[in-house]
C-alpha cells in the first residue's frame, strides 16, 4: 500500500486501531515484551518528553514507549541493545519468519517481533495503526516525506538525520538517538563508546591497514555492479578500521550511498583487498567466472573476501550487511583476520611482482 491515503480512511484506521479492534496481523505483546527496559525507570522517565530533530522536522515523544514498531532495515539492533524489544520489525533478507539474528538473541525480552513484509516504498500503513505503535522508529528505513507524514498520523515517528543520505547515517548516531528516544542516552553513549573502542584495538594491531585499498561491491542483475560509497554503513565500518576507499569508486556513489560500476569498468574494483557481498551461489558464480574480473591482480592473487549475506554460509556477511552495534562485534572477529591474510597476500604479490618490474628494465 502506498503513502498517499486519503485522510478520512486514514483516520477510520487510526481511530479503529486506537479502540483496539481486532486486526489480522495485531501482536499483542506479553507482560515481558517491553516493561522491564531502561526507560521504565524513573531517572528515563524524567527525560520525557522528549523533542528530536531530524530530515522532516522533529518529533516529540511525551512519555517512555511502551509499544515500539521497528520500520528501519536495521534499527531492532539498536532497540534490542537498548533492552526493548520492538512489537514488529520490517523483513529486510533471510529468514522469513524471524527478523531478529542470532547475534541479538540474546537481548529478547519476550517473545520474536512480529516480521512485518513491507518491501521499499511498501509501507502498509493500516498493518502498522492496528499495532497500537507508541513509537515508530524509520531511522534506517529510507522513508519519503509522505510517508513520515502519514506515520506521524498513527504514533510519532522517529526518521533519519538531515546530515546523511538515505540510508546513510552512521550506527553511532543511529544508536544514540533511538537512546535518546528511549529514554536511555547514557546507556546508548556506554554502548557506542565500548564498540568504538573495539575498532580502535583493531586499528592498532593492524596498522598496515591504513596504507590499504579496500572496496565493498554487490554484483547486480542487469549486469552491472554496485559499490559501496563513503556514505554507506559497510564502508563506514572499513574506513573506521583504517581502510581507504579510492577516489575514483566515491565518485560513483555521488550523493547516494552506493554507485553503480558497468561491467567494462570492472578496472576499478582491483584494490588491495575487495569485498563481495551475494545471496547466492549463483551469483557467486557469475562473479568468478566473469573473464575480466579474471584478470584483476585482486583476483588472481586470492585477495577478494566472498561474503554470503543470506545466512547460509556464516554470520559474517549478514553482520556487515547489518552493521548495527550488535552485529559488529562479530565483523571484527571474524572479517578482521581475513582482511589481515588478503593483504598478507598482497605484500607478498608485491614483493614478487618487484624482480619482474627490474627484469623488464
Amino acid at each position: 500500500m502506498k503513502s498517499s491515503w486519503p485522510g478520512a480512511l486514514l483516520l477510520a484506521v487510526i481511530i479503529l486501531a486506537a479502540c483496539g479492534a481486532p486486526a489480522a496481523h495485531t501482536v499483542a505483546p506479553s507482560p515481558t515484551a517491553r516493561q522491564s527496559t531502561p526507560t521504565a525507570t524513573g531517572a528515563a522517565a524524567a527525560a520525557f518528553p522528549v523533542t528530536i530533530a531530524h530530515k522532516f522536522g522533529s518529533t516529540t515523544i511525551p512519555a517512555p514507549p511502551q509499544r515500539v514498531v521497528a520500520l528501519g532495515y536495521n534499527d531492532q539492533d539498536a532497540l534490542l541493545a537498548l533492552g526493548v524489544t520492538p512489537l514488529a520489525v520490517r523483513y529486510w533478507f533471510g529468514p522469513q519468519t524471524q527478523q531478529v539474528w542470532p547475534w541479538a538473541q540474546d537481548t529478547l525480552n519476550g517473545p520474536q517481533p512480529q516480521v512485518l513484509n513491507m518491501p521499499f516504498g511498501e509501507l502498509n500503513f493500516e498493518q502498522i495503526a492496528a499495532l497500537r505503535p507508541d513509537l515508530i522508529v524509520a531511522v534506517s528505513a529510507g522513508i519519503t516525506a509522505d510517508e513520515y507524514a502519514t506515520l506521524a498520523a498513527i504514533a510519532p515517528t522517529l526518521a533519519q538525520s538531515a546530515e546523511y543520505v538515505d540510508f546513510g547515517m552512521p550506527w553511532q548516531e543511529q544508536t544514540l538517538v533511538i537512546g535518546r528516544a528511549l529514554g536511555a542516552e547514557a546507556r546508548a553513549r556506554e554502548l557506542v563508546t565500548a564498540l568504538e573502542q573495539r575498532f580502535a584495538q583493531v586499528r592498532a594491531q593492524h596498522p598496515n591497514f591504513a596504507d590499504a585499498t579496500v572496496a565493498i561491491a554487490m554484483p547486480s542483475s542487469d549486469g552491472q555492479v554496485l559499490v559501496s560509497g563513503p556514505q554507506h554503513e559497510r564502508q563506514r565500518v572499513l574506513s573506521a578500521l583504517g581502510l581507504q576507499l579510492p577516489a575514483e569508486l566515491a565518485q560513483l556513489a555521488g550523493d547516494q550511498f552506493y554507485g553503480t560500476l558497468s561491467g567494462e569498468r570492472l578496472d576499478l574494483l582491483d584494490t588491495d583487498v575487495l569485498i563481495w557481498t551475494i545471496s547466492s551461489a549463483a551469483e557467486r558464480a557469475a562473479i568468478e567466472n566473469n573473464p575480466i574480473y579474471q584478470q584483476l591482480d585482486v583476483a588472481r592473487e586470492g585477495r577478494a573476501i566472498v561474503l554470503d549475506s543470506s545466512g547460509n554460509d556464516g554470520l559474517v556477511g549478514p553482520a556487515l550487511v547489518f552493521s548495527s552495534v550488535l552485529s559488529l562485534p562479530l565483523v571484527l572477529d571474524e572479517l578482521t583476520p581475513q582482511i589481515a591474510a588478503a593483504l598478507e597476500r598482497a605484500a607478498a604479490g608485491a614483493t614478487h611482482a618487484a624482480p619482474r618490474e627490474e627484469a623488464r628494465r
